[in-house]
């Protein structure tokens, strides 16, 4: 197993349970790649970006239960939005059934208009007629979300106001650069389907801290993992994969080996020989990387009661209230001090910004959005840029992605880039571990089955569909 992210520890985990004793290789010193923390030098733990989960999110929410994780998620039912004007509205099911649950937050969402309001029911009234599928998504080479709603004539503020402002931090794209498949997955599996898979689960503890059970689990199974282990040749002869070659000329050969790395690093790998014998390693170029910048604010005293909440035509999207989500561990709590983290996804224009720039525009945001960080002392402030947080969700980019099984024997592919049929979330890096579990266990002649079904759509959807 080379690469210990989600997709190698999901992998990793499946077959270590059906048997197979697994050695994991990772880079880093730690464990869950770019969904992990670390500590700083005044022993604080800050995880990388934030991540969240949804009630959807069916094999991720597998995944965490099989490694003892699932009661280190706090779910919400309760969605908070704000715009500049201070206006606030939410997203929370009431008491009808799917599709009409969030019918009554809907209506009294007040950063929205009555004309905004009716476009965009008009489009979610087309997503349900095709059930999660329209026609014209079907267009050869596919087309950009923002496309799709230009066709739906959405008014400009039911875009930036709603539309933009739930996809681009799902998907970390510009509507103008996500396919619109994946755009309408997001509100046809979250808010139409089914009344619970809107639910937002935040990890309660450092997000390295969710990955303690899977180290375990494999070492438990006869297994090992292993840190600071950065893979450096593959070995590929007669169109199979003989060994690899890790720092200091460390060689290593298996029965089979799952690739979960990055793309790019995937890409790098590849000689030319892999190509030849699996064309798609010769096409992972084509598929773009998308950024996501973190800012992590430390106050002298509380200045948000609220757990997390979204701002509206802002560069920062989301604010966490860690201190609330930590509780009083990390030092997050001392003197009522409080520790937010700002989530601003396809960041493409602070890649660039110097970070005491990106600093000083996020705390004017936040004080514009939170009126008693105004008199609040800004004790300590860090920025994590991820230039390649995940893979670019560009309109068409499935006919770049390969499959979990190749044609070289005895490799296999894992990460969420991978034909998964999700974008480049948590969700879509435990599919691909688990389809290259399935697929390594198929090969073999000892099929077993790990992915899990999506949530089942319920209420009124249930009944059509």
């Amino acid at each position: 197993m080379i690469g210990g992210g989600l997709a190698g520890l999901s992998a990793g985990v499946a077959l270590a349970e059906a048997g197979w004793r697994v050695r994991l290789f990772e880079q880093r010193p730690f464990l869950g790649g770019r969904a992990t923390s670390y500590v700083l030098p005044d022993g604080e733990h800050v995880d990388n970006c934030q991540h969240v989960t949804l009630g959807c999110c069916t094999n991720l929410e597998d995944f965490y239960r099989r490694v003892g994780s699932a009661g280190k998620i706090k779910f919400f039912d309760r969605l908070l939005f704000q715009d500049p004007q201070g206006r606030t509205g939410e997203m929370q099911a009431g008491m009808l059934p799917a599709p009409f649950h969030m019918t009554g937050s809907f209506a009294t969402f007040a950063p929205l208009t009555l004309a905004d309001k009716r476009s965009i029911a008009w489009a979610m009234l087309d997503i349900l007629r095709g059930k999660g599928r329209t026609a014209d998504m079907e267009e050869p080479g596919g087309i950009s979300m923002l496309e799709w709603l230009k066709r739906r004539k959405q008014t400009p503020g039911a875009i930036e106001r709603f539309w933009r402002v739930v996809l681009v931090s799902a998907l970390d794209e510009e509507l103008d650069r996500t396919d619109a498949r994946f755009g309408v997955d997001v509100f046809w599996k979250g808010f139409l389907s089914n009344r619970t898979g809107y639910r937002m689960g935040v990890p309660s503890v450092p997000l390295a801290e969710l990955y303690d059970g899977c180290k375990a689990e494999i070492e438990k199974r006869g297994g090992e993992v292993n840190l600071r282990m950065p893979v450096r040749v593959i070995h590929v002869a007669n169109g199979a994969v003989t060994g690899v070659e890790f720092d200091g000329g460390r060689k290593e050969s298996a029965e089979a080996y799952v690739f979960a790395l990055p793309h790019p690093a995937m890409a790098e790998l590849a000689s030319e020989e892999m190509k030849r014998c699996e064309p798609r390693l010769g096409e992972l170029g084509n598929i773009g990387v998308a950024p996501i910048t973190g800012v992590h604010f430390w106050f002298d005293r509380e200045v948000m009661k609220e757990p997390f909440v979204t701002l509206l035509e802002t560069t920062t999207q989301w604010i966490f209230n860690k201190t609330a989500l930590y509780g009083d561990r990390n030092g997050a709590g001392k003197e009522k001090g409080q520790y937010l983290q700002l989530v601003i996804s396809a960041s493409y224009d602070l890649l660039q910004k110097p970070r005491q720039e990106i600093i000083d525009l996020c705390l004017k945001e936040v004080h514009q959005a939170l009126p008693a960080a105004r008199e609040a002392k800004l004790l300590k402030a860090t920025v994590i840029k991820e230039a390649a947080a995940t893979f670019s969700p560009q309109p068409g980019v499935d006919r770049w992605r390969p499959t979990q099984e190749t044609k070289i024997r005895g490799m296999f592919l894992a990460g969420d880039w991978t034909a998964t049929g999700w974008p480049a979330t948590m969700e879509g890096a435990v599919r691909s571990g688990y389809l290259a579990a399935e697929a390594v266990l198929r090969s073999a002649g000892t099929p077993r089955k790990f992915l899990q079904a999506d949530l089942p759509a319920d209420g009124f959807v249930g009944w059509f569909c």
